[in-house]
C-alpha cells in the first residue's frame, strides 16, 4: 500500500489545518500521522502529514489540486512518497565509524537512502566501499586544488542524483560557495563541547578539563563552521576515572547515533528549517523499523 506525507510551511493564520484535512479526505486519502507547530516568535507555520491513498490518487493529482487553496495561506508545501529511497553521498576522511554505521543502517533498510557515492581524500575506506557496490571517489584537497576538488565533489553529486551529502567525520572545510550552492542538502557531525574545545584533540582537552559529558552535534553546513541549524543532539556521561581513549571511544559511538538519527530525520521529511533552527518533529509509528535483521 502506497503511503504518503505532506509537508508545509507558511504563515500562521487559522483554518490551515481544517482546510488540508478536507482536502485530504475529499480524495480518499486517510490521515495517520500529524504534527505540527506555531513559531509565535516568527508567526511561521509547520507541519508534517502522513497519510494513505485509498482511492488511488497520485502524488501529481494532490499536488496540482492544492495549488489553488494553499495560495491565499501563503504556503509553501510537498507531497512526498514515504517508500522513496533518498539518494545520498556520503563524505568521509580517516574516522570510518560513521560511514560504517550509514553503511549497515542502509543495507538493512533501517535508513530509507540509497548511497551512490563515498567521496574522501584518502584510500582508507576504498575496499569497505566496493565491496558493497558502491563508487568510491578519491578527491585530494589541497589549499592550491580546492575549487577544482570541489568541482569534482560537486560533479559526483550531479552525476548520482545526489539529494543530500553527509559529511561522516570529513575533515575539510566547504567553501561558502559550495555551503550556498548545497544549503540545506549537507549534514555534518562534530563534537558538542565545540567551540569551547577546537583543535585536532578536543577529547584530551575535555578529558583535562574534567568534564561529566560528552556528545556530539548534527547540523546543516553553513558558510559559519559548525554554526549550522541543528537537527539532532545527545550526550554520555564519563567520569574522572576513564582515560582520554575512553572518551574517544564513548563519543564515536554517540557521533554515528546521533548522525544516523538527523539522517534520518532528514529524508523522512521531518526537519523544517527556520531561520538559524529546526523545527524537528518526532518520528512517526514504525518510521525506524528495518526490512531486516541484519
Amino acid at each position: 500500500m502506497s503511503k504518503y506525507c505532506l509537508t508545509v510551511t507558511c504563515p500562521s493564520t487559522r483554518g490551515i489545518v481544517a482546510m488540508i484535512s478536507t482536502y485530504l479526505a475529499a480524495n480518499g486519502c486517510n490521515i495517520t500521522d500529524s504534527s505540527q507547530f506555531d513559531d509565535l516568535a516568527t508567526g511561521r507555520f509547520f507541519m508534517r502529514m502522513s497519510f494513505v491513498p485509498e482511492t488511488g490518487v497520485t502524488l501529481e493529482a494532490l499536488n496540482d489540486g492544492l495549488i489553488d487553496a494553499a495560495k491565499p495561506f501563503g504556503m509553501t508545501y510537498g507531497f512526498h512518497d514515504e517508500r522513496r529511497k533518498e539518494k545520498v553521498v556520503v563524505m568521509v576522511s580517516r574516522f570510518g565509524h560513521c560511514l560504517n554505521d550509514l553503511l549497515y543502517r542502509s543495507r538493512i533498510g533501517a535508513l530509507p537512502i540509497e548511497i551512490v557515492g563515498v567521496i574522501s581524500n584518502h584510500m582508507d575506506y576504498q575496499k569497505v566501499v566496493v565491496n558493497q557496490d558502491i563508487p568510491f571517489h578519491c578527491i585530494k584537497v589541497t589549499k592550491e586544488n580546492k575549487p577544482q576538488a570541489e568541482a569534482q565533489i560537486l560533479s559526483v553529486v550531479e552525476d548520482t542524483g545526489a539529494e543530500l551529502i553527509v559529511l561522516a567525520r570529513y575533515m575539510q572545510i566547504l567553501s561558502d560557495a559550495m555551503c550556498r550552492k548545497m544549503s540545506g542538502r549537507i549534514i555534518n557531525i562534530h563534537h558538542s563541547f565545540l567551540p569551547s574545545f577546537k583543535g585536532a584533540n578536543p577529547y584530551k582537552q575535555a578529558h583535562e578539563r574534567g568534564v561529566k559529558l560528552i556528545g556530539a552535534t548534527s547540523h546543516y553546513v553553513t558558510s559559519d563552521l559548525d554554526e549550522g541549524p541543528i537537527i539532532e543532539q545527545d550526550t554520555v556521561r564519563v567520569t574522572h576515572a576513564q582515560s582520554p581513549e575512553d572518551y574517544v571511544s564513548l563519543g564515536r559511538d554517540v557521533e554515528a547515533q546521533v548522525l544516523s538519527r538527523a539522517v534520518h530525520a532528514h529524508v523522512h521529511k521531518r526537519v523544517f528549517l527556520n531561520g538559524d533552527k529546526t523545527v524537528v518533529f518526532p518520528a512517526a509509528a514504525g518510521a525506524f523499523a528495518s526490512e531486516r535483521m541484519g
